[in-house]
C-alpha cells in the first residue's frame, strides 16, 4: 500500500514557540502532546499535520522548501501579513523584484514563507497553504508523485508540481538550477502506512523509485521509523507500524 503524507516536519530550535506562530497564522489546533513533539492538527481528516521536532542545528543558507500562502483579496494578503508580524515574523529580502505581488517572510526560526496576492490562478481551490515550494529537480518531481501517488499537475520546462487526488496543497519544485544542500533540511516530509500494511515492501519500492534509505530503523511509540533520502539527497521519514503481537 502507498505510503501517505502525514507530516510537513520543522526541525526548530524552540518546538512549542514555532508551533504557536504557524498555529496562530494558519488559525489550526496545537494537538496536545510533550514541548519537544508539538502538532499543528490538519483542517481535516485528508490533510497533513505540521510538527515541530528539536534541532539545534543552525540555520546556514536559504531553506530547499518553504510555504505559499494564498490571499482572498489585497485586503486579505495585508491581514495574513500582519498577523506574522505581530506574532514574531519578519520582511526578509530573497532577491524578489518590487514588481512581484507576494510578500516573503520570516518566522521567528528563520525559515522563508510567502503570502502569495490574491488572483494567483496556479494557487486557486488549493486552500491556505497554497503550496510548499521546493527547491529541485524534475527527477525528484517524479519520484514523489509515484511514491505518494499524487498526480502530476505541472510538468513543463523542468519545473513540475503535485497534488493529491482529493485537492488541497501542491508540493512544487522549480526545476535547475538547484543550489547546493548544505546540512540537514529543516523542513523534510514524513510518510506513514495504515496498520496491517508491509511496511519492508514499502521501504523496498521507496528503494526503486530511486531513494536511499540511511538507517536501519529506529523505534517510537508509534513504531519504527526509517530514515531515507530522496533523489535529490532530501531527508524523509516512512513510519512503519508495529507488526501486530500474537496471542
Amino acid at each position: 500500500m502507498t505510503s501517505q503524507l502525514f507530516a510537513i516536519c520543522f526541525n526548530a530550535t524552540r518546538p512549542p514557540d514555532l508551533a504557536r506562530f504557524w498555529s496562530g497564522v494558519l488559525g489550526r489546533e496545537l494537538a496536545d502532546g510533550p514541548d519537544d513533539d508539538v502538532t499543528i492538527l490538519p483542517p481535516d481528516t485528508g490533510g497533513f499535520r505540521i510538527r515541530f521536532l528539536p534541532s539545534q542545528e543552525p540555520k546556514t543558507s536559504q531553506n530547499r522548501a518553504h510555504f505559499d500562502l494564498t490571499s482572498t483579496s489585497p485586503q486579505d494578503q495585508r491581514q495574513t501579513v500582519a498577523r506574522a508580524l505581530e506574532l514574531g515574523g519578519k520582511h526578509i529580502d530573497v532577491g524578489q523584484l518590487p514588481e512581484e505581488g507576494h510578500v516573503v517572510l520570516a518566522d521567528p526560526d528563520g525559515n522563508e514563507f510567502c503570502v502569495i496576492e490574491a488572483g494567483n490562478e496556479f494557487l486557486a481551490d488549493t486552500g491556505f497553504i497554497g503550496a510548499l515550494s521546493c527547491d529541485g529537480t524534475r527527477e525528484v518531481g517524479h519520484f514523489w508523485s509515484e511514491a505518494l501517488g499524487w498526480p502530476l499537475v505541472w510538468d513543463q520546462d523542468q519545473e513540475t508540481a503535485i497534488q493529491s487526488p482529493d485537492g488541497g496543497t501542491k508540493i512544487t519544485w522549480g526545476g535547475p538550477p538547484v543550489a547546493p544542500k548544505t546540512g540537514t533540511n529543516r523542513l523534510y516530509f514524513e510518510l506513514s502506512l495504515p496498520a496491517g500494511a508491509d511496511g519492508e515492501a514499502e521501504v523496498a519500492r521507496l528503494l526503486s523509485l530511486g531513494s536511499t534509505r540511511t538507517d536501519s530503523g529506529e523505534g517510537d511509540g508509534d513504531g519504527v521509523r526509517v530514515l531515507m533520502l530522496d533523489p535529490d539527497g532530501n531527508e524523509f521519514s516512512v513510519r512503519r507500524p508495529r507488526p501486530a503481537v500474537a496471542g
